[in-house]
This record gives structure tokens, sequence and C-alpha cells, in this order.
């Protein structure tokens, strides 16, 4: 990059931008520890410092530590999307040289949710690249310019149609032949980034295509889900009931059903226990056969507890109904999506012209 003249001389140093949120970040160290140890959000502060520390062994202080603020901005956004929606999420998680991610507690029910979940991310990222920018115009220092650049090129490559990037969700509620875009664009872009991380995206985006329309589309694709239920021993000693061991090993009975929003259900029953339990399955499917896989016993200062390990088998079958999207939908998302990446690209653009930054 190359520094340009100033436009004005009397502008102040524009690492306030960077500054103003590192003295926010150690005026808090007091409750810092406390929140690694006990706060919900300590594993969010602690990848966020093993992400910052990784990328300053090769980038400058101040560009790691605006890189990641950017990425938990552009997280934020899908956190935002997803309270909005009423779906649970866990808080973002840094990974160097990965981004960041967060994962659902439970999978959106229809592919205008999932859309609307996925945009939200680019979207208020791009703000953040935004609000960066202008701080760069105004102080015209290259930092914050190559800050802006980084945002806008993140922003933008997630958009692509490829699972599981942002644009390959958005692309649900559009068309699912944006997918084959993405499967043929987008590899040509991967090879002009020379990019082995995306092109492993690529390659496991192309397998799940391959599993969906051509391998498991008559049959379905098998799946598992694992879970774990604590009761106490003590009514059924009490009873004189024999605690089986803990290599115990059998079938369970159960019944599923599903709600107004298509959350498919399990309940488990062990009559012997006088136990039941209920199971949220991720996807739509067959319920082949519920197992309890080992059996705990765990003393507690209350008596004996059993710690149930249950494991269900199921075949997923495609839900046609998650992609009935309503024509009006279609082109709303679709015009935001084209919007947001010609937003990007002019973004990039003007950078480009402003700071002297090769596209």
């Amino acid at each position: 990059m190359q520094e340009q003249p100033k436009r004005k001389n009397n502008k102040q140093n524009p690492l306030w931008f960077l500054g103003a949120a590192a003295m926010f970040f150690l005026a808090k160290a007091k409750w810092l520890l406390s929140l690694l140890k006990f706060g919900k959000f300590g594993g969010v502060i602690l990848s966020m410092a093993i992400s910052i520390g990784t990328y300053a062994i090769i980038y400058p202080w101040g560009f790691a530590v605006g890189v990641v603020l950017l990425l938990l901005v552009h997280e934020l956004g899908h956190v935002l999307a997803a309270k909005r929606k009423g779906l649970p999420v866990t808080a973002p998680v840094f990974i160097p040289f990965l981004g960041a991610l967060i994962t659902m507690k439970r999978n959106p029910r229809d592919a205008v949710t999932e859309a609307y979940m996925a945009y939200g991310g680019p979207l208020l990222g791009s703000i953040g690249a935004g609000v960066v920018l202008i701080a760069a115009y105004y102080t015209d220092h290259p930092l914050l310019y190559s800050l802006a650049y980084a945002g806008c090129f993140l922003n933008l490559i997630n958009l692509l149609p490829i699972h599981p990037l942002d644009g390959g969700r958005i692309a649900t509620a559009v068309t699912r032949w944006l997918w084959l875009v993405g499967l043929i664009g987008g590899l040509v872009i991967i090879i002009k980034l020379r990019s082995i991380l995306f092109f492993i995206i690529w390659v496991m985006f192309a397998y799940d295509l391959y599993k969906k329309f051509v391998k498991h589309r008559k049959h379905g694709e098998e799946r598992y889900v694992t879970a774990s239920f604590l009761i106490s021993a003590e009514p059924l000693l009490a009873q004189g009931y024999f605690i089986p061991g803990t290599e115990h090993k059998r079938e369970l009975p159960f019944t599923t059903y599903s709600d107004m929003d298509r959350q498919q259900f399990v309940r488990i029953a062990w009559d012997g226990l006088d136990f039941t339990g209920t199971v949220p399955l991720m996807h739509q499917g067959l319920i082949r056969r519920v197992h309890l896989t080992r059996l705990e016993h765990l003393q507690k200062e209350d008596g004996l507890h059993l710690m149930l390990h249950c494991q269900i088998d199921y075949r997923q079958h495609e839900d046609d109904k998650y992609y009935d999207v309503p024509v009006a939908s279609r082109w709303k998302f679709g015009i935001a999506y084209l919007g947001l990446a010609g937003a990007l690209i002019g973004m990039m653009a003007f950078i480009h012209q402003a700071s002297g930054l090769s596209l």
C-alpha cells in the first residue's frame, strides 16, 4: 500500500480509532479474569486474545486487533438476526486463520429463516467495514484503509454461494441454482486466490452436494444424535430395584412427534427406571433405533445417581417444504444479496482509488 499525501495538516493521530477499543478492554481488566473463569463470554474473550496474538505474529498489532474486532461485528450480526428469529445460538468463538463462528442450538425450520440469519453477518460486518472506511477517509491513515479493505474482502468472500459460507445459506432462499454458480465460479475464484483453506471448503461443499442430490437423494442420509440424562437412583434402591452395571446396554422404546415449526422430537422411555426424556433432532428423519450406549454410576452428596448415555440412529430425509419460499421473499433476498455484494465491491474500488490498495 502506498501512503497518499495528507489532505489536511491538522488531523489527529488516527490510531485513536483502535486505541479507544484497547483502552476499553484495559479499563475492564479487573474483571477480565473473572470473565475467563466464570463469565458467559469468557471463551469469546480468550479466543479473541489468541486470534489477535496469532495474527500479530504475521501482521502489525493494530491490524491484528482491528481484524478480530471486524470479525466480532460480523458474528454479532448473526447473533442479532438469530435473536430476532427466536433461535438460540452460542457466543462467537474465534479460530485463527479460519475467522469466527457461532453454533445454533436449534436449526432453522425453513430456508427464509436460514437466509435471514446468514445475511445478518455480512450486513453488519459491511456496516462495520464502512465505519472504518469513513474513519480512514477523514484520517487518511494506511492502517485504517487496510482494515476497511480487509473487512470488505472478508465479507465479500463470505457471500460466495458455497456452504457453509453465508452466501451458500442465503442462496437457499433465493434459488438453489446459485449453488451450481458457487460450485463453478467459486473454484475459479479460489484458484485465483491460491488458498488451500478455501479449496478445502469448496471440496467439502462439492461432496455435500453430491451426498444431498446424488448419493442420498432416494434413501436419505444416515445420522445419529447423542443425549445424556441424569436421574437419582435412591428411589429405585428404596424399592429394591436392581441397578444395572456400567457396561449395561439395551434398546429403548421411543415415540416421535413434531411441533408446529416442524421441529422433530424423540421421547425416550425406560419403564424399569421410571424414566422419560425428550431429545430434539437437528434434521427431520426416520428413527431407526434408540439405544443405551453407557450407564454411569455417580455418587453425590444426596446419594447414588445414574447418567444415561443414549444414542438415536435415524435416516435424514429431504424436507421439500423447507425450500418453499414465497416469490416475493426470493426477490427480496436476491436484491439484498446482490446489492450488498455490489456495495462491497464499490467500497473496495473506492479504497483502491483513495489509498492505492490493489484489488
